[in-house]
């Protein structure tokens, strides 16, 4: 997946697009789709209801993962702001819906009040504006709803072992158009949820070893929706 000029003319960061040549699962979903699945399962158990969830996927992507949602008994909606992303996942997963649409403008006549469950996976990293993500979630939850964010786990253990052998520029490499800008810890992350009035927050992580994961799920509820 690259950002992808159009050619000939002055790039403007508007002519950018995340851009998506197939509907393939990424290699990330190998070992995050458990763990999400899992505490998607745990809030509907808590919640008891009859009806199934319904849940937006925020930042969708090509919609492999969204695809794997209804599998297990839910509804869901993807929002992406990619419109070659848009058009693999319509082409690909007609069981499900996808709308395009910009995480800092989400279309809330379309979307406002109707979810039980909000995800972001592996989305947050990439945004200048993290805090516009789980602010804006707010208005697309029903009341007690949950938003889960996956991203990419960063420790101080993970990174000292990290630059201990070399990989640090690796790690965090400059060189990858349309790459990580931001890079989460547990604190950090919980710093941020509680910024926007967000409460139980609840972590579990995924990938590799314990203290070297590769990624950390975190479930947490808005004070309140307005």
């Amino acid at each position: 997946m690259l950002y992808k000029p159009k050619s000939n003319e002055i790039i403007t960061y508007q002519e950018y697009e995340y851009f998506y040549s197939d509907a393939k699962l990424g290699h990330h979903h190998a070992y995050l789709t458990k763990p999400l699945l899992d505490m998607i399962s745990e809030f509907a158990t808590l919640r008891g209801d009859k009806e199934p969830l319904r849940i937006l996927d925020i930042g969708c992507g090509n919609g492999s993962l969204t695809n794997v949602i209804p599998q297990n008994g839910y509804e869901v909606i993807g929002l992406e702001e990619s419109e070659s992303g848009v058009k693999f996942a319509n082409q690909s997963f007609p069981n499900c819906s996808f709308i395009q649409g910009s995480i800092y403008n989400i279309p809330y006549p379309e979307l406002g009040n109707k979810f039980d469950v909000v995800i972001a996976c592996e989305v947050i990293e990439h945004l200048y504006y993290p805090k516009e993500l789980v602010r804006n979630v707010k208005k697309c939850l029903k009341p007690n709803g949950v938003l889960i964010i996956t991203t990419p786990y960063n420790g101080y253990l993970k990174n000292l072992i990290i630059a201990a052998i070399g990989k640090m520029d690796q790690h965090l490499t400059t060189l990858w158009d349309g790459g990580h800008i931001k890079f989460f810890s547990v604190a950090t992350m919980t710093t941020l949820l509680k910024s926007e009035n967000y409460t139980n927050i609840k972590f579990r992580f995924a990938g590799r070893f314990p203290y070297l994961w590769k990624s950390m799920l975190c479930a947490s509820n808005p004070l309140s929706i307005k």
